[in-house]
């Protein structure tokens, strides 16, 4: 496939160590430099890792030995890094959410189609052999005619572990901005793209208290909506209610329900690539697990970035631009449905991306020639 497609990484946090691990020693890619706010984060990687480049963020977006920008900064910082790096000639892919703001979303990808570059954008666990298991079966006729669906996420709020959890509790944060991508990613999956949506959501506490690390104790002021509800109407007309919270204890709802004329399909967690689909048949008396039919099989992030080099120009990448534009709007909107108290129609839309077929880890993970990542 000729030479390995050059990577720079910009942004060295927590998240960065699972996506190295999966593009190191890939045969496809080829990081090349590393950057950071923090320059002795980057130096530091760069001196592990024989071939890697520390470089300051602006001489990563510019530097001509890298093709694409893998973009792992902090939310509100998201569009600012791909606009440099279009602004470059460079491909971007980020995680979610595509920006912080729907305007500076809109002016990335429409920046990107001018300077003729490929966007992308987690979430990727939606390409696992769950949701893609999932979606074949609905994709199959296995629960009819889908009618609706659900989707939820409730958890007591990140700052019992989160050392840091200030961003959570300010604007670009919340529950629905934190966790929505990977619920609504796989929605749009599953039932295709959102028409309209109306919103309803609470802020009851003022404040939360960190529970670790150094900062125990301290109060932290909540200025976002922590409990976000709503309405999805979906273009073929099911509907989807739609809960994410940091104001609950714990739940036993399934994270995502699709329910059709001829039966039920329970799909698991979408913050991870794999989990089991269960099927309750109109007639049946019980649940049953369906085989893993379709998705890369033992994902791990990082593995959208190597689909988004695969697709080549030759086709959409999965986790594309438009899709997480989509999933942005569809959050706003219900944020804004909330706010006004009224139903919101959406402006934008996204197809489902092309399936992934069954495909064994050795092949997307490129085994064969893998050495293990520094660490």
């Amino acid at each position: 496939m000729g030479h390995a497609h050059r990577v720079g990484v910009v942004g060295l946090g927590v998240i960065s160590r699972v996506y190295l691990d999966t593009l190191l020693g890939h045969p496809a890619v080829r990081v090349t430099a590393v950057a950071d706010l923090d320059a002795s984060r980057s130096a530091a990687l760069a001196a592990g890792l024989p071939g890697v480049e520390a470089l300051a963020v602006e001489e990563l977006l510019s530097s001509p030995d890298v093709d694409t920008v893998l973009n792992l900064t902090v939310p509100a910082a998201h569009a600012e890094i791909a606009l440099g790096a279009i602004r470059h000639g460079k491909n971007v892919y980020g995680e979610k959410p595509l920006a912080a703001e729907l305007d500076d979303a809109r002016a990335v990808l429409e920046a990107a189609a001018q300077a003729g570059v490929g966007v992308g954008c987690a979430p990727d666990t939606v390409l696992g052999t769950g949701i893609q298991t999932a979606r074949a079966a609905v994709a199959a006729g296995r629960v009819g005619r889908p009618l609706s669906a659900s989707a939820v996420m409730v958890t007591p709020g990140h700052e019992r572990w989160h050392p840091n959890p200030d961003f959570y509790y300010t604007n670009g944060g919340g529950p629905l901005l934190d966790m929505g991508p990977y619920y609504l990613a796989s929605l749009v999956h599953l039932l295709g793209p959102v028409r309209a949506v109306t919103g309803a959501s609470s802020r009851l506490r003022a404040e939360r208290v960190i529970g670790s690390g150094p900062r125990a104790g301290t109060r932290v002021p909540v200025e976002v909506d922590t409990h976000v509800s709503g309405v999805l109407e979906h273009e073929g007309g099911a509907l989807t209610t739609i809960t994410t919270s940091f104001d609950g204890v714990a739940t036993t709802a399934a994270p995502i329900e699709v329910h059709g004329e001829r039966g039920t399909l329970a799909v698991p967690d979408p913050n991870g690539f794999d989990g089991e689909v269960r099927l309750f048949e109109l007639g049946a008396t019980r649940w049953h697990t369906l085989p893993p039919s379709a998705g890369y099989v033992g994902g791990t992030r990082g593995l959208g970035l190597l689909d988004f080099v695969a697709a080549d120009g030759q086709r959409s990448p999965r986790a594309s631009g438009e899709l997480a534009l989509h999933v942005l709007e569809t959050m706003s909107a219900l944020l804004r449905s909330s706010a006004e108290g009224r139903r919101v129609e959406l402006t934008t839309s996204a197809q489902p991306p092309a399936p992934v077929p069954l495909t064994p880890a050795e092949e997307w993970a490129g085994a064969a020639t893998r050495r293990p990542a520094a660490r």
